[in-house]
């Protein structure tokens, strides 16, 4: 081999070395830092909720769930209400429940309301979602009271 060949493979490695150190590094940055949580909306006041729809259209109040409240995890305690808006379950920083879990995904799951109820569905999340210990591969519906676990975190649907 040439010697402008060795020298290129010597550069060539080099770079790839320190970008890889730099990937390193972001990740650990990452896990020091924690997730971004962001405001939503401008001017909002966080001392009272927002004021959102009971129900979706078309559903009867009676049966249909009102709120979305996590009942073990990093966020235990968390409600949110049900509109008929799809909640998107996650790390990002750009999901409607953003979730501190090490297990979750960035876009892990989504609650969708549909006529009859409201649906989850996982989407391609590294260690799945799973719905009264079921592991779900396609959207399923979800009944009241039923226990969704994403990561170490386990969330109810309730009246």
């Amino acid at each position: 081999m040439s010697e402008l060949v060795v020298t290129l493979l010597r550069v060539g490695f080099l770079i790839l070395l320190w970008l890889f150190v730099l990937a390193a590094l972001n990740v650990l940055r990452r896990d020091l830092f924690g997730t971004k949580v962001t405001a939503r909306g401008p001017g909002r006041d966080r001392s009272r909720p927002a004021q959102l729809p009971d129900r979706a259209p078309g559903r009867s109040s009676r049966s249909a769930p009102t709120r979305l409240v996590v009942t073990q995890g990093p966020l235990a305690g968390t409600s949110m209400p049900l509109g008929a808006a799809t909640i998107l379950v996650g790390r990002s920083p750009g999901c409607t429940l953003v979730l501190d879990d090490d297990y979750s995904s960035n876009r892990h799951a989504r609650f969708f309301p549909q006529q009859d109820g409201w649906w989850i569905e996982d989407l391609g999340s590294t260690n799945g979602t799973m719905v009264d210990d079921q592991r779900i591969t396609t959207a399923v519906q979800v009944p009241p009271g039923a226990q969704v676990r994403i990561g170490q975190t386990l969330i109810e649907l309730r009246r």
